[in-house]
């Protein structure tokens, strides 16, 4: 794809914009926003109750880690997708995505096709999230973008009191189920997208007839458009990829569920066979590609480059301590449905809020390097360090609470930072290009932490549980390991509550340590960046914006 062709097709947005036409978009993402949100919190709730009525609870990471892969995969020709098929377009197919995840989900049977249905519901979600980034760094000045993207991820601010009840009461006796919970979200995201779309596409139309956008007939047939992107998106490169990480990171989650775990012939195959496709996509990329798919001339940036071993690492660090935290807050500290789900939302709520604040702070003091080293990372550190401390049987579920606003406001910081960032040493035009591979690294980081989190959780819990457990209880191993209710129905201060109980805190302990060890990596690279002020620099926005 010709870049300037991309950036006339960009600015063709903003260039054919009124105030009040740009005020009611921005009004049209909110709420979009707002119910994308509520909807995957009420899927991160439900989730560990959906395993375990497939007596598979300690599957509830592994299929994180497989929608992670391919939302972050997807994310880079969906920007070519943008510019090439046009915004309306690109959004409408992640509506689609979305709203089919969640149609699957209502009617799954199987956690085949449950996992099938979160794989479609994530690349929608990530599909619609990065159309809303991507609009928003096109139409907001550069000292003012922190602050207009924690705008559209304010809903967080609501959607966790909302959805914490909700959960509580889909699950209860009486209650409508899960079917019928996503049920009804299948049935209204299409229907409040809808005005958005509607806005983008008659932005489109006239921008298209002021010849903002300069769209020429291709001239080829349907054959030969065929072709055309299959090169231009890089299909061959993107299914090596895809195939080789999936292989390789599903051997670390599947390990413990072969008879001869790691001595198994597919854990060797998977293994193997995905190392090897990883390095036959560097090989492809390098020599055969002729269109690449990752745009390494952006990347060998020094402040892009060490912006994106940031983003892999805190992801990675985050999401190996952070997998089994809601299913802690129910077992170990005792806490209902609507209590685990305020509490694991506690980061979710204070790093909105707190993105909103810094977001103003960077009119100000537009120092993002500064933020980092000093506030962000440290305070990230503290928070996570201190809960190898309090996430033990005798620990206090106030500490705990603590901990998660630390991390709430150091991790706001580095959200913000990370993306302001890698926008503020590049081009307009390669903003798209940018912000999509920093989608992709932030995935590949989380995709890569929720395998570590299952290893640990498959090969570390059921043998401490095992040594815990009474004599009396080892018959039901199989089904305290898997099931989640069923390690909730033991009363407090048995014999087999308290195994299990430590059996969690001893986990949890090594999954944290882990997680604090890797912030380092975190730490280290915002030493590497520029030392940026945006504040100070200009970017050329065109026609009107905030």
């Amino acid at each position: 794809m010709d870049k300037e062709y991309s950036h006339r097709s960009l600015c063709s947005v903003s260039s054919s914009l009124s105030i009040h036409a740009l005020s009611l978009i921005f009004s049209s993402v909110w709420i979009v926003n707002f119910l994308e949100y509520f909807s995957s919190g009420l899927l991160g709730s439900l989730s560990p109750y959906i395993y375990s009525s497939f007596q598979l609870h300690s599957l509830t990471g592994l299929t994180t880690v497989i929608a992670s892969l391919v939302s972050a995969l997807i994310k880079f020709p969906y920007a070519k997708l943008m510019d090439i098929w046009g915004r309306p377009q690109a959004f409408a197919l992640g509506v689609g995505f979305l709203t089919l995840g969640l149609v699957m989900m209502a009617a799954c049977k199987n956690v085949q096709t449950y996992c099938a249905a979160q794989v479609f519901y994530q690349t929608g979600f990530s599909m619609i999230d990065f159309s809303m980034t991507i609009f928003i760094a096109d139409t907001t000045a550069l000292k003012n973008r922190a602050f207009w993207i924690a705008y559209a991820a304010s809903p967080y601010l609501i959607t966790p009191w909302i959805y914490g009840y909700a959960a509580d009461e889909i699950l209860a006796p009486g209650g409508i189920g899960y079917r019928w919970g996503f049920g009804v979200f299948a049935i209204i995201m299409p229907v409040v997208s809808a005005p958005l779309w509607g806005l983008w596409y008659y932005i489109q139309k006239k921008a298209e007839k002021m010849d903002l956008t300069e769209r020429k007939p291709s001239g080829r047939n349907f054959f030969q458009s065929v072709v055309f992107y299959c090169i231009e998106f890089d299909i061959i490169g993107l299914l090596i990829i895809a195939t080789g990480f999936s292989l390789f990171l599903l051997s670390f989650n599947l390990y413990s569920y072969q008879p001869g775990q790691w001595a198994s012939p597919m854990i060797i195959c998977f293994v193997v066979i995905g190392l090897a496709l990883i390095v036959t996509f560097v090989i492809w990329e390098k020599y055969l590609a002729p269109v690449k798919f990752m745009p390494w001339e952006l990347i060998r940036n020094r402040t892009v480059f060490f912006t994106y071993s940031m983003v892999v690492s805190l992801y990675l660090a985050w999401y190996i301590w952070d997998s089994y935290f809601y299913s802690l807050l129910q077992v170990l500290f005792y806490q209902t449905v609507q209590e685990a789900t305020y509490i694991s939302n506690i980061y979710t709520i204070g790093s909105c809020f707190w993105c909103l604040v810094f977001g103003a702070i960077l009119r100000y003091n537009g120092r993002l390097k500064l933020w980092a080293i000093c506030f962000g990372v440290p305070l990230t550190i503290l928070g996570v360090g201190l809960m190898i401390k309090f996430r033990q049987p005798d620990g206090n579920i106030g500490y705990i609470v603590m901990c998660q606003i630390f991390v709430a406001f150091g991790g706001g910081t580095l959200v913000i930072c990370e993306q302001m960032t890698v926008m503020a040493v590049s081009a307009q035009r390669n903003i798209p290009a940018i912000l999509a591979i920093e989608g992709v690294v932030a995935n590949i980081g989380s995709a890569l932490g929720g395998t570590v989190a299952v290893a640990m959780w498959t090969g570390i819990f059921p043998t401490k549980l095992k040594a815990y457990l009474p004599a009396s209880a080892q018959a039901n191993f199989t089904s305290i390991y898997g099931q989640l209710d069923v390690q909730q129905s033991y009363a407090k201060g048995s014999a087999t509550r308290d195994a299990i109980d430590h059996a969690y805190g001893d986990t949890q302990r090594l999954m944290l340590i882990t997680a604090t060890c890797l912030y380092l990596i975190t730490w280290t690279s915002c030493f590497f960046w520029k030392d940026l002020n945006v504040k100070k620099m200009k970017q050329q926005v065109h026609g009107v914006h905030f």
